[in-house]
């Protein structure tokens, strides 16, 4: 077997309809002409959107295949231990040139159980922010499923969501069960868990170009929602 070298795959891009072109233009991608690129897949083994390799001999192999075929020596004997042939993360640039939908992730027993994959807890490093720019992140105080629930009926939720500033390198941990946003202005590096699974609790109204609104998830997010009180989602840490 040869032996591994620096790797570099091609991009996934995610054209959704808060995206815009910060990720284009700050990492001078030439592979998409789209001004709505919300998401940039930069590492990904998710079924159905495995990264490839771009340089060198093991160039047009996936992720998985690579996995498979160096196991530990790739990953480390202990991730590989645990995971088998499964990469376990999924890193990302999202850019949301308007906010996010309010969503909220399964943890790994209910994700398994519902859906046979792996739930979603997730960090936030904020690469570049607008003045003003903020997130949610839970909730202002500790409120319950039912009276979460009347909330949305009503569409008064808001007055209930924890709202926080951002700045650049602020780190956020969002583990599954946390209800969550990106606001406008924001362009985040995401490291989380090997999954697909959210719940979008709101959208804020909007419709696709056909007038449609997208797909909500209320009942399935009811259930797995923490209703816990937070004063804060930052991540303090030191630079070395």
């Amino acid at each position: 077997m040869q032996e591994l070298y620096p790797l570099k795959f091609q991009p996934i891009y995610k054209e959704k309809i808060w995206g815009g072109n910060k990720i284009v233009k700050r990492f001078g991608r030439k592979n998409t002409s789209s001004e709505k690129i919300g998401e940039s897949w930069e590492l990904s083994a998710v079924e159905g959107d495995d990264s490839i390799v771009t340089n060198g001999y093991l160039e047009g192999n996936s992720l998985s295949e690579l996995v498979e075929i160096y196991m530990g020596d790739i990953v480390g004997d202990k991730v590989y231990e645990k995971f088998g042939d499964e990469f376990p993360l999924l890193i990302k640039f999202i850019e949301a040139n308007d906010k996010l939908s309010l969503q909220v992730h399964p943890n790994d027993e209910v994700a398994i159980e519902r859906h046979h994959s792996y739930g979603k807890t997730e960090m936030w490093f904020v690469l570049d922010n607008e003045p003003d720019a903020e997130l949610i992140y839970g909730f202002r105080a500790k409120t319950s499923k039912e009276e979460f629930r009347k909330a949305l009926e009503t569409n008064t939720f808001e007055k209930l969501l924890n709202i926080e500033k951002t700045q650049a390198e602020d780190v956020f941990y969002i583990p599954a069960g946390k209800l969550h946003a990106l606001g406008r202005g924001l362009l985040v590096v995401e490291i989380q868990q090997t999954s697909d699974v959210t719940y979008r609790v709101s959208d804020w109204g909007r419709t696709d170009q056909n007038g449609k609104e997208r797909e909500l998830h209320i009942d399935l997010a009811l259930d797995v929602i923490d209703y816990s009180a937070e004063t804060t989602g930052k991540v303090p840490y030191k630079k070395k």
